[in-house]
Formats: C-alpha cells, sequence, structure tokens
C-alpha cells in the first residue's frame, strides 16, 4: 500500500481547484489500473470544488506505477476560473508519495471503536466499525470510518497514524534547520512532471 498526497502548497484558489481536477483525474487512472484508492482525508480550499490537500491511500499491484506517475511539480495551464481578468494561467501544485509506513509499533496505539458521524442519512454506516487511533506517546489522534469493517478502518486509521508521526519527525527536522515543511511550503515551480490544459484538465502531451 502506498499514501498519496495532492497540495495546493500556499498556492492561490486556482491551484486549489487544480488539485480538486486531480484528485478526480488520479482515482480515474487508479481505476483503469486496478488500483484501489481510499481517501482518507482532505482540506476544503475557499471556494466550491476545491482542494488545498487531499491524501490517498492506494492498493494494488500497480499502486508503485500509479505513484510514481503522481509524484512530483505538477501544472495546469487555464484561464483563472475564478478571476476572468487575471492574467496568469499557470497554476503549480504539488504531489508526494509515501512508503507503507513500519506497523511494528501497533502496541503503542489505543484503538476505539465509534458509530461513524457526518453526511450521508440512512446510507451511513451505522454499526461502530469507524475507528479512532491515537498514539499513546504523542497524543496524536486519527479518525477513519471510510470503509465498512473495523478491520479495514484500523488498517487505514494505522497508515495514517504513522504518515502523521512520520511528517511530526520531518516537521521538527525542518524547524532545526529554520525551513518549513517542503510540501506545504516549498514547491519547485518549472520542470513538471505532468501538465494538464483547460478547463477539462487534459494531460499535455
Amino acid at each position: 500500500m502506498k499514501l498519496l498526497q495532492l497540495s495546493a502548497a500556499q498556492g492561490p484558489i486556482e491551484c486549489c481547484r487544480a488539485v480538486a481536477l486531480a484528485a478526480r483525474k488520479l482515482q480515474e487512472e487508479a481505476a483503469a489500473l486496478d488500483v484501489r484508492s481510499t481517501l482518507l482525508e482532505h482540506q476544503s480550499g475557499a471556494e466550491s470544488d476545491t482542494l488545498s490537500s487531499i491524501l490517498f491511500a492506494l492498493e494494488g499491484s500497480n499502486a508503485e506505477l500509479l505513484t510514481r506517475r503522481w509524484s512530483g511539480t505538477m501544472l495546469w495551464i487555464c484561464a483563472s476560473p475564478f478571476r476572468p481578468h487575471h492574467r496568469r494561467k499557470n497554476w503549480y501544485f504539488g504531489s508526494v508519495s509515501f512508503d507503507t509506513p513500519n506497523l511494528q509499533f501497533d502496541r503503542e496505539i489505543r484503538f476505539e471503536a465509534m458509530r461513524a458521524s457526518g453526511p450521508g442519512g440512512q446510507h451511513l454506516n451505522t454499526t461502530d466499525s469507524a475507528i479512532r487511533a491515537t498514539h499513546v506517546a504523542s497524543g496524536i489522534s486519527v479518525k477513519v470510518q471510510s470503509e465498512r469493517s473495523q478491520h479495514a478502518n484500523k488498517k487505514l486509521a494505522t497508515l495514517l497514524l504513522a504518515q502523521r508521526l512520520a511528517e511530526q519527525q520531518q516537521q521538527t527536522l525542518l524547524e532545526q534547520k529554520s525551513e518549513r515543511r517542503q510540501l506545504h511550503h516549498e514547491l519547485e515551480r518549472g520542470n513538471p512532471v505532468r501538465v494538464f490544459v483547460g478547463a477539462k484538465f487534459i494531460e499535455q502531451t
């Protein structure tokens, strides 16, 4: 299993729109490659249908191939859908993959089963299948309710928690160097690994 995060970094709202379009494209490519994509978390942008970041778990024999396609700086070339007279048309966003974390720290985690919450009405899972995982030493906690079984949600919660711990460790190292976390605060412009064009987000070949 791989973890893949798309981020607008500190870009404007157009970059958040690009992330939302890229997330759809990623899911389409995952389906075509028979890779199971599970949404772990996301952060919405300031406008509808925008995302400042989104994190997927990817599982399948082609997950590695898919993450290689989606690792690096991406470029969306399009007139701004939010500022019609804006001259800029190049909107950058980033994508980074994480290897499956070491899950041998399982005994350091406290798991709690709970009822799933949020929108969904009668279609919402009414069993206690949602899982809250807390890393006891650090106090970091995550909740996962995307799957219908406790076992599947526990597995994803453990992955997400390990990723959060890895991010925390990375943040500490960067702070020691007086730098901000690279993914969200440093996005390399130029030489994008993939380029998409227009409102339909067609890849430029």
